[in-house]
Formats: C-alpha cells, structure tokens, sequence
C-alpha cells in the first residue's frame, strides 16, 4: 500500500511528511519511503501552538480554532509532497496522521490519564479524499498504557539487530528510547520509555536569549562558547522524573516553556552567563539519556541509533559518544533508514497496522495490559474501493 504518514513533535517546528510503500505484516512487514518533505510553519502558526500548550494562557475557543486550522496546514503540505513526488492523491491509499501534542497528562504516580492530539482527520480526508488514521495514542492509553512511544513498535519490527542488543534513541523536543534485544534472542522483550527533555528547553532558551531570532542552537554553535556548570547540572539532573521507573512518558507539561524559564531565571540567580545555560542544557540532554542507559538497559548495548533533530547537534553527539563508550553511536542513515522522515514514516506503518485489524503496540514497550490496535478511521473519497482493494470477500 502507498501510505502518507503525517507527523508534528513537540518542537513545533513543522510538518513531516513521508510518503511510503508497505508491504507485508509483522515478520515480515517493509517500508520503503518513497519521498519525505518538510513544511516549517511559519512564526503565526507556530507561537499558537506553543500557546495553546500552555493550560493557562490557552482557552477552549482557540484551541478547537487550532484543530481547524493545523489540519488545513497538514493538508496543504501532503498535497504538496504529493505534487513534487509526481503523484496525484488518487494514488495514496491511505494517510496516518499523529497531529500535534498539545498535552499528555502524567499523574502523580506516573500512569497517563489522556493525551490530547489535535489536527481535525475530517478535514485532512475532505481536502485530500484520502481515507485518513489519526488519534494513535488514545486506544493504548485505554487499555492502561502511556500511550508512548509509539515509535517503539516500529522500531520492533524494522530495527533489531541479527546478533547484539539496540537502543533506538530519538532526540526531538523530548528524548525517547527503545532497547531492542537481537533476533537471535527469542525471551527477552523490548523496552521502550522517554528519557526526559531532548531539544525542548535548549530551543526555548535559545529563543529566549535572541529575542526570538533563533529557535534553536544550530549546530551546537552556543553551546560550543560555554561551560558547563557542574554544580548546575547536578541539580537539574535531581529531578525525580529521572529515577522514575519505566514505562513513562513526558512532554512540555513538565520539561515546557514554563518550566525552561524557571531554569532560565534560577540559573541567573547561580550567575551563569547565558552560553553556560546553553552549554549545560546540552550537557543535560545528552547525560539524561546515559543515565537512563545506565539506569534501565536490560543488557549491554553495542549500537546507539541516533534519531531526531538532536541528531543534527554536534556537540550533543560528541558527548553521547563519550557517555556512551563503548558502544557505536551511528545515525538512522547507517542501518538503512531516513533520520529526518522516520517518525512519519512511523504513522505510515501504524496506519497500515490499524486498516489490516492488527495491533500496533506491545505491553512491553508502552506499559499496556494488552496490544490493541490503534487509531480511529475517518472515511475518504476512496474509502468504498479501498475496502474493495484490500479487504476482497
């Protein structure tokens, strides 16, 4: 099937968008993407989302205006993609869209209660005719999952390694890690949680400190003109998030733009100038994510595969290669995948999963009672001969 996956992280920089071909099932199950593309949204669009993460800034009114809205952006950039693949929309057979993450609410004892992902599938399937999945997280976290990472069965079912364990380590706005036992061990299972803040409070102090010129550190050029602030960086690295046991999750609600500016504002108390804050909210990324390893690996990781826009920071790499030795940290590109486009192309296959009845989590990875099969189907103009198609009596 030609699947166009759709994806929007907690960074709030744009739309990915991959279109891909999939076929099989688990075992047996490939993806190839065909063509990726991003669309940024522009400053309106982007400071309204970051607005509407925030319970008390934010009202009903604007967020059910943003549902509208985004979906209109996330259509007009999958017609898009599609006219510079030399397709028409008649040829995508379905879309699987994650929308936008406004919020994940985390109780105090760490179970998810809800996950609110926004872009409207009515619109998308009435813009494009194309039979639109959305609304991913909701069913696992029905059946007492985190309803996260979802990308973590992907990673299942593409990314094991033939002899040595795995980790899968995204770096977006927030971290999240899968450990991948190797195919030729048939008893151990997965394990897959978040890590804690990826480029979240590194991208809002950076605009922070530019008067909103930079939303991020590009290329680590900042935080290369600081250090880092030891004693700083043990307080941040205090917080309980961390020795919380897995599964769990997180997003802005805790490691958001509230929350990065009480750092800001804290670490000016201590008298760091503003490459050390730079420089140790890198330093905090990367050691995070060693100290999850250290913390829950269920064995001895030979291969990091780096993820995400994180990936593209330098100086974060270099200290996960430090932190991480003696494993091999390597990018998506080294074991055949596209970094930039794997998240989309995750919603892709999740979307293929749910339209053939098949559950698309494992216990293991989002703290579940039970698999389930994710998503919820808005009809397109081609739903009739879709079913035809793929569904014969």
């Amino acid at each position: 099937m030609i699947i166009l996956g759709l994806m929007s992280g907690t960074s709030a920089d744009g739309v990915d968008v991959a279109i891909c071909d999939i076929k099989g099932a688990p075992g047996k199950l490939s993806a190839e993407l065909l063509l990726g593309a991003t669309s940024p949204y522009d400053p309106d669009m982007r400071r309204r989302i970051l607005h509407c993460c925030d319970p008390i800034a934010s009202s009903v009114a604007e967020i059910a205006a943003l549902n509208v809205d985004l979906a209109e952006v996330f259509a007009n950039a999958a017609l898009e993609t599609v006219r510079q693949a030399g397709m028409s929309a008649a040829q995508i057979d379905l879309i699987g869209s994650h929308g936008q993450t406004l919020w994940h609410n985390v109780t105090p004892t760490g179970e998810v209660s809800a996950s609110l992902q926004i872009v409207e599938a009515a619109v998308l399937a009435e813009r494009t005719g194309v039979t639109t999945i959305g609304n991913f997280r909701a069913r696992d976290i029905a059946v007492g999952g985190q309803g996260a990472p979802l990308t973590s069965y992907v990673d299942w079912l593409l990314l094991r390694h033939p002899a040595h364990w795995r980790a899968i380590q995204n770096i977006g706005g927030m971290g999240n890690v899968t450990f991948l036992p190797p195919l030729a061990d048939n008893s151990s299972a997965p394990i897959a949680f978040d890590t804690g803040p990826g480029n979240a409070l590194l991208d809002i102090a950076a605009a922070e400190f530019s008067g909103g010129a930079l939303t991020y550190d590009r290329d680590g050029q900042l935080a290369r003109q600081g250090r880092v602030n030891e004693a700083w960086l043990d307080e941040l690295l205090s917080h309980p998030y961390y020795a919380h046991n897995y599964p769990k999750s997180t997003g802005r609600e805790t490691f958001g733009t509230a929350a990065a500016l009480r750092l800001l504002d804290e670490a000016r108390e201590h008298g760091l100038s503003q490459n050390e804050i730079i420089a140790t909210l890198t330093a905090l990324t990367a050691t995070n994510i060693a100290d999850a390893y250290q913390r829950f690996a269920p064995a001895a990781v030979r291969e990091v595969i780096l993820g995400g826009g994180g990936r593209h920071n330098p100086v974060i790499v270099g200290m996960l290669r430090e932190l991480l030795a003696p494993a091999k940290v390597l990018a998506h590109e080294d074991v055949g995948m596209d970094s930039d486009y794997k998240e989309a192309l995750v919603f892709a296959v999740l979307a293929h999963e749910t339209w053939h009845g098949r559950a698309a989590t494992l216990p293991a990875l989002t703290g579940a009672d039970k698999s389930s099969i994710l998503g919820q189907i808005t009809p397109g103009k081609d739903y009739a001969d879709l079913l035809q198609r793929t569904w014969p009596s």
